[in-house]
């Protein structure tokens, strides 16, 4: 703690960690309506889309202008976003086709300007590489009001068009059968992504920035069933991805900010993937370990009904090797569970001396109510 009060008292870290945590309150928020709609490879496209408008911005302006370079990045995800949807209505190709070929073409053209950028010289354009794979450190408390202001922006929207995100994102037949402008609104939903992407350039840069639309949106999809649940928790993993990656960074030598951040992101990926209640592949496994087990306590319980039932005794003792033979496996387990639960109990037979189990009057009970739902039309 005494080492991490001087990291935080820090000017740089402060700024980075801001930074981190506008990123991660965007891209959270952005990024649920990019799963909803099955558009995540969107987003990649659209991260990749936006380097030759960083290397236009520069050459336009002469200088590595933030600003410059922002407006560059938003106008060339947007006119990729655009080039995506004239594909897919004009041509014969699906989506993940038309993404595949605007990904690959945009980022190669970003190769190409990044490489005639990089060939004039000078000074002005050290640094511009730095766009691909985000360089945090070179973020300033005045970037921080333009990543601010885009980020206020695209939060206005969504909630300004909170009803209409929504039933775009879950039913877009429905919407358009209302007669709401589903074109638009998607086009809308894109644009924001785009703009999620321009605030994370100087951060994650355009190869790593998915991620951040993505991995938190993935991870609040595991906890909650709720569109409104989902955009805030997904707001505060991205936040807490960016500040925790930031401060890791800080920590060590030679870290780079950005991909700490996404690794982060990942690591809530993989543990909502995990423990999440309910979806979480522990859960499901401890779930499906109960089933597995109340099933195996029912058929236990249901053959001493049956065996009861053919000598007219609901009392009748089941000898418990006999059990063990008619199922192929030991039920004393399940023999166990089903007397905690006072379905059965242990009983003696003599002359024999080996454990014999009878119904209770409540497994009775039980039995037949199974037996009754069993034989119901």
């Amino acid at each position: 703690m005494s080492g991490l009060l001087p990291l935080l008292q820090s000017g740089i870290v402060q700024t980075v960690a801001l930074g981190a945590a506008i990123l991660g309150v965007v891209g959270g928020v952005l990024g649920v309506f990019a799963v909803l709609r099955r558009q995540s490879l969107m987003g990649d496209a659209l991260s990749h889309a936006a380097l030759p408008g960083v290397c236009l911005g520069f050459l336009v302006a002469g200088a590595r202008d933030l600003g410059a370079i922002l407006t560059g990045a938003f106008l060339s995800g947007a006119l990729a976003a655009l080039t995506v949807m004239l594909i897919v209505r004009r041509t014969r190709l699906k989506t993940d086709a038309a993404l595949g070929i605007v990904l690959s073409v945009y980022f190669a053209v970003g190769v190409v300007l990044l490489t005639h950028a990089q060939a004039t010289g000078g000074a002005a354009q050290a640094g511009l590489a730095t766009f691909l794979f985000g360089q945090a450190a070179a973020i300033l408390r005045g970037d921080l009001w333009i990543m601010g202001g885009v980020t206020a922006l695209a939060l206005t929207l969504v909630v300004g068009l909170w009803k209409e995100f929504k039933l775009v994102a879950f039913d877009p037949d429905f919407a358009r059968a209302l007669g709401l402008p589903v074109l638009a609104l998607e086009a809308a939903l894109t644009v924001m992504v785009a703009m999620a992407i321009v605030v994370g350039l100087q951060m994650v840069g355009v190869v790593l920035m998915v991620a951040m639309l993505i991995a938190p949106a993935a991870a609040a999809r595991q906890w909650t069933r709720s569109l409104g649940g989902m955009v805030v928790l997904s707001a505060v993993f991205g936040a807490g991805a960016g500040v925790t990656g930031a401060l890791i960074s800080a920590t060590g030598r030679g870290l780079p900010t950005g991909p700490v951040v996404v690794l982060v992101a990942s690591a809530v990926v993989a543990v909502s993937l995990a423990l999440a209640p309910g979806r979480g592949a522990v859960w499901q496994a401890v779930a499906a370990r109960t089933q597995r087990r109340t099933l195996a306590a029912r058929r236990v319980m249901m053959t001493i009904h049956d065996l009861g039932a053919a000598h007219g005794d609901p009392a009748y003792p089941a000898e418990g090797g006999m059990l063990d033979a008619f199922h192929g496996t030991a039920t004393r387990p399940a023999l166990r569970r089903l007397e905690a639960r006072g379905l059965v109990r242990p009983v003696t037979h003599p002359p024999e001396d080996s454990p014999h189990w009878a119904l209770t009057e409540r497994g009775q009970a039980a039995a037949r109510a199974v037996r009754d739902d069993a034989g119901a039309p």
